[in-house]
Order: structure tokens, then C-alpha cells, then sequence
């Protein structure tokens, strides 16, 4: 696992123990983040169920101006925060359950990633997604990673679906902040 390009391209990120994070395999983070193109650059990122920091480290290095990162799991935190002082471009790191964090207020983002476990049932999903919603900026990008077959969440109001690929066995699904 490693960044693709940007700043710190090349760099190695070190995966968290166990099997409870599984990282987006490089194949489709590099689809993803070329789909993004300039979206990336000057945003403010949201990376949810971060697990080794992947997804925000790679949007750091591509020009993103901040990132926070929120993980609820030990190890894949002691990764995480590993790989930031590795990759050294910053973030923060919030040691908190997803639905947790987003019932707080926080400042709007652009950019998040939701990549939770794959056994997160779509319901489950789905209230992240609506959860999130005070959280983005007109205009945000969400994407989010879940097993291919496991099911399409359902955004909601405001949500708009962009577009849904399958990279081998995970499905990306892009989806933006209507602006009103």
C-alpha cells in the first residue's frame, strides 16, 4: 500500500493489524482520485472509518488543504497515526465512532470518504450518509467504498449520485452536495 502520486508519491503506508480494515486496493484509489481530478486541490477532507489513513494521505499529497481522519479501532490508529508522521503532510487524527463524530458540529468539508468495514450493514450506511449531510459544502464530493453485491445506499435529499464502478470485489460510489 502506498501513495500514488502528488508530493509523497511512493511512499509506503503501513497496514493496520488483523483483519478488521481492509485498505481500497490501488487499482481503484487511483481510479477514484483521477475521477476527482481537480476537487482535490485546496479541499477540506473527511475520511471516515480511516483505518490506515489511505484515502486522506493520498488527497494530502495531491494538494488537499486539510484533512481529518476519524477511527475508532486501536491498531488501525496506532497505523494511522504511523503513517502520518511518515507521509508528513499533516492531519488530524479523532479517535471516535463515525456516527459519533458526525452528531458533533465541525467545520463543512468538501471532500469525505466513507470506507467502512464491509460487514456494515447498508442501513447503517445509510445514516452516515445522512448524518454527513450538515457536514459537506454545497458542491462536496463524497465517495464511498462498500463490497460490490452488498448493496446500493439509497443518499439522502441532497444527495445526488454521480456515478457506481466495481474494481474487483468493491463497489465506488461518487455522490455530490446539490447546490441550492
Amino acid at each position: 500500500m502506498r501513495i500514488i502520486a502528488g508530493t509523497a508519491r511512493g511512499r509506503r503506508l503501513k497496514a493496520p493489524p488483523g483483519l478488521e480494515t481492509r485498505p481500497m486496493m490501488d487499482r481503484a484509489k487511483e481510479a477514484v482520485f483521477s475521477a476527482l481530478g481537480d476537487a482535490v486541490s485546496g479541499a477540506v477532507v473527511l475520511d471516515l472509518y480511516a483505518g490506515s489513513g489511505a484515502l486522506g494521505l493520498e488527497a494530502l499529497s495531491r494538494g488537499a488543504a486539510a484533512a481529518t481522519f476519524v477511527e475508532w479501532g486501536r491498531g488501525a490508529r496506532a497505523a494511522l497515526a504511523d503513517n502520518l508522521r511518515h507521509v508528513g503532510l499533516g492531519g488530524e487524527v479523532v479517535a471516535a465512532k463515525v456516527e459519533e463524530y458526525l452528531e458533533r458540529p465541525g467545520p463543512a468539508v468538501d471532500l469525505a470518504f466513507v470506507d467502512p468495514p464491509y460487514d456494515l450493514p447498508l442501513p447503517s450506511v445509510e445514516q452516515v450518509l445522512r448524518l454527513l449531510m450538515h457536514r459537506l459544502a454545497m458542491g462536496a464530493v463524497v465517495v464511498v467504498h462498500r463490497r460490490a453485491g452488498s448493496g446500493k445506499p439509497v443518499p439522502p435529499p441532497g444527495l445526488v449520485v454521480e456515478w457506481q464502478r466495481k474494481y474487483g470485489d468493491a463497489e465506488i460510489t461518487r455522490l455530490v452536495k446539490e447546490e441550492r
